[in-house]
């Protein structure tokens, strides 16, 4: 991504269930990260909130185009991938921003 053509940032959020925190980084490790490396996104960031009133997990994903983005969230893949990631979260939410290389909340 560069300054002429920014793309876009697509945020998760989440808290991971600390009972089932090793089946979750597999799982996000093994599946989820390389199923959106396949449908056209990068990670750009993964962060953990040790101590506050925040979500656990930020995880962000950028990819160059609206039309990207938009396949994405029809898909029956990303609706898969959510659901399997339900066990393993509470309070999952997303978002999307206009990517500007820098932490975004």
């Amino acid at each position: 991504m560069n300054e002429d053509y920014p793309g876009l940032k697509l945020l998760l959020s989440y808290d991971v269930r600390p009972e089932s925190a090793n089946e979750y980084r597999q799982f996000v490790l093994q599946r989820y990260i390389p199923e959106m490396q396949n449908m056209g996104f990068q990670i750009s960031e993964a962060w953990h909130t040790a101590y506050g009133d925040a979500p656990n997990r930020l995880i962000g994903f950028v990819c160059r185009d609206r039309m990207t983005l938009d396949g994405l969230l029809a898909s029956e893949t990303w609706d898969a991938l959510n659901e399997q990631l339900a066990p393993y979260v509470t309070d999952f939410s997303y978002k999307v921003v206009p990517y500007r290389g820098i932490f975004q909340l």
